[in-house]
């Protein structure tokens, strides 16, 4: 009988899930372990620019995400991320050293100032998406000892792991932006009850909360209620900054929609943990804001 090759990946974890949401990389251990995944955390690695960088200095955003590309290359393994903000990045650049020979050698002569060389032998792709086309999710389905059958979980995609679809749809399965299927797929495979409601791809507002709070609770109100009144006990994304704005802003959230906003919202892994039986404890669960009631 021949034996399955074990999965293995290059973390890249980004900022957030090791200091404002660090259940989420708690989670995500977890659950690899269950699965049988080994993950490799690029301790080395940095800040992919939040989407801010760019702005203000083009080149240093690109040698920054290259860099963390190579620590992938380096050990000869594809890179996984687990916000969907870093998976954006780090796909620009990587689109971009890859089709643009000039900027590549820029890149890579900053690159050499610390004894790295971009290649481009590592794809770049988001743990969701390692989990739906390289584990699969029948296979995640087998794995189940608590199914989600008494649960309506509503997927809040985000913007950054589905647009701009030319470049995201290289590593997400071929994702439709305006149709997402592949998070609610997951939830079915864990035996929940996916939500359907027309907010799960929208903006929840993070990034302009520093310059207009008000626009940010309005965009988060907009997919929460909406949840909300399609009968959803819970939100789950693969997000962390989409998780911290929505979990922790219920307050000021509730306050721009008119309304009370009170829904626990779940990082993905911690979804995926709780079917697989993990402990809350090893989930972080605690951690989370809007308490869940769900427990493993």
């Amino acid at each position: 009988m021949k034996e399955t090759k074990k999965l293995k990946y290059a973390l890249y974890t980004g900022c957030t899930a090791r200091e404002s949401t660090p259940e989420l990389l708690k989670s995500t251990m977890a659950i690899a372990d269950k699965l049988g995944i080994e993950l490799v955390l690029l301790d080395e690695a940095s800040c992919c620019g939040a989407s801010h960088l760019q702005d203000f200095d083009e080149l240093l955003s690109a040698v920054l995400n290259a860099r963390n590309i190579c620590y992938a290359e380096k050990l000869g393994l594809p890179m996984v991320t687990i916000c969907n903000t870093c998976q954006l990045n780090t796909s620009l650049t990587k689109e971009r050293l890859d089709t643009d020979p000039d900027f590549r050698a820029k890149v890579n002569e900053k690159l050499a100032e610390v004894g790295l060389e971009y290649k481009g032998t590592s794809e770049v792709k988001h743990f969701l998406y390692a989990l739906q086309d390289d584990y699969g999710y029948d296979k995640i389905a087998q794995e189940v000892v608590n199914p989600m059958s008494d649960t309506n979980i509503a997927a809040f995609y985000g913007c950054h792991n589905i647009r701009p679809s030319h470049l995201q749809q290289k590593t997400n399965g071929g994702e439709n932006p305006y149709k997402p299927v592949s998070l609610d797929n997951l939830i079915i495979a864990l035996g929940g009850n996916a939500v359907e409601y027309e907010s799960k791809n929208k903006c929840c507002g993070f990034h302009v909360e520093l310059q207009n709070p008000t626009t940010a609770n309005r965009l988060s109100a907009t997919a929460m209620t909406d949840a909300i009144d399609n009968d959803a006990d819970v939100m789950v994304t693969p997000c962390p900054l989409c998780h911290l704005r929505m979990d922790v802003q219920q307050h000021n959230i509730s306050k721009e929609a008119g309304r009370e906003v009170n829904i626990p919202v779940l990082h993905l892994p911690q979804m995926v943990g709780i079917a697989l039986g993990i402990e809350p404890t090893k989930l972080g669960l605690e951690h989370n804001v809007t308490q869940t009631g769900l427990s493993s």
